[in-house]
């Protein structure tokens, strides 16, 4: 599936990293296994990544479809094939 000039592959989504997320991940982007959750996303980004649900998860604003969301337990927005999902972690300026 393509959005924009990025193929997706078959059954996946895109997750999108900036700033800390991407500093703690050692990447910019990665494919996930969709359908996945949204309020399993943090969870799921914790195990791959241990530590980062805490230090920049739980105050980061994600993304879906260039649309901000809110993750919660009673959210039921799940990340489809083909979808752009993007961690945005807070930005601190001087």
């Amino acid at each position: 599936m393509t959005k924009g000039k990025q193929t997706v592959p078959s059954g996946k989504f895109n997750l999108l990293y900036f700033a800390a997320s991407s500093t703690h991940t050692k990447k910019t982007s990665e494919y996930l296994d969709a359908p996945l959750r949204a309020s399993e996303l943090f969870d799921t980004l914790e195990k791959m990544y241990p530590g980062m649900k805490d230090k920049i998860l739980d105050s980061s604003a994600v993304t879906l479809n260039l649309e901000y969301i809110e993750l919660d337990d009673g959210s039921d927005i799940t990340f489809k094939e083909g979808d752009e999902v993007a961690i945005i972690p807070p930005v601190s300026s001087g």
